[in-house]
C-alpha cells in the first residue's frame, strides 16, 4: 500500500515495513528471507511473536537502530545492530528522518489467571505513533480498547489487532477505530497458525462500514 510518500507491507501477524526516507520495521515475526534490511526496528514488547530475535536478525545490520522497552534489551543483546534504545510509554522521540510517540498497551478484561491480564499496564508495554513522511502512523501494539486512544490526534493510519485473543476482537476494534477516528485503518494480529484469520480482517472491515477507509493488506 502507498499513501503519498509512505509504502507500508504487512509482512506477517503485527509485522508491518514502513518505507519512506528510512526503513523502519514494527515488531518483526516470522519474517521471509531476502527483505531490505532496516534502518530502525521497533518492538513493542518482550512477547516472542514480537520480539522474535530470529526474525529480527534477518533484517538488522550494523547500521540498524533497534528502539524497544527494557523487557526486551537482554533477548535482543546477542545480535547484531548499530545500537539498542529503550523508550518508556507517554513519551515523544526524535530520531534520523521520523520521530515517534510511544503509547501504553495493554490488556483490560483479557487475562492469563483471573488477577493478571496477558498484557499487564504496568509492565510499560507499548504502541507507537510514528511521524513519518508527514503522516501519523499508529500501530497499537497487543492492546485492548483503553482510554488512551481517546486521545490520539490527527492519526493519519491506525494499525490494529481484531482476532479477539490476547487483544481486540474486531467488534471492539471498531469501537477503538472510533476513538481514534483516523483516516485509514489496517487489521492486524492474524494471519499465523497463533490467532486469528483473514475473516477476522473482513469482519472488522464490514463492520467499520462508512466510518472511515478500510485497507486489508
Amino acid at each position: 500500500m502507498n499513501f503519498d510518500d509512505i509504502s507500508i507491507e504487512w509482512i506477517m501477524h503485527d509485522c508491518f515495513k514502513f518505507k519512506a526516507s528510512k526503513v523502519i520495521y514494527i515488531d518483526p515475526f516470522q519474517v521471509p528471507d531476502g527483505l531490505e534490511t532496516a534502518d530502525y526496528i521497533l518492538v513493542s514488547h518482550e512477547h516472542f511473536d514480537h520480539c522474535n530475535p530470529e526474525a529480527i536478525s534477518k533484517l538488522a545490520d550494523e547500521n540498524t537502530t533497534i528502539i524497544t522497552i527494557k523487557a526486551c534489551e537482554e533477548k535482543l543483546q546477542d545480535l547484531n545492530f548499530k545500537e539498542i534504545i529503550i523508550v518508556a510509554p507517554n513519551n515523544s522521540y526524535d530520531f534520523d528522518g521520523f520521530s515517534l510517540e510511544t503509547i501504553p498497551a495493554y490488556n483490560t478484561h483479557r487475562f492469563r489467571s483471573p488477577d493478571v491480564p496477558f498484557h499487564p499496564k504496568e509492565s510499560g508495554m507499548v504502541g507507537f505513533v510514528l511521524h513519518l513522511g508527514g503522516k501519523r502512523i499508529y500501530h497499537s501494539g497487543d492492546v485492548d480498547k483503553i482510554p488512551e486512544m481517546g486521545d490520539l490526534k490527527n492519526i493519519d493510519i491506525a494499525l490494529v489487532p481484531v482476532s479477539g485473543k490476547y487483544v481486540m476482537d474486531a467488534k471492539e476494534a471498531v469501537e477503538a477505530i472510533k476513538l481514534i477516528n483516523p483516516k485509514i485503518a489496517i487489521p492486524m494480529h492474524y494471519g499465523t497458525d497463533i490467532v486469528g484469520t483473514i475473516d477476522d480482517a473482513k469482519e472488522f472491515k464490514e463492520l467499520v462500514g462508512d466510518f472511515c477507509r478500510v485497507e486489508i493488506l
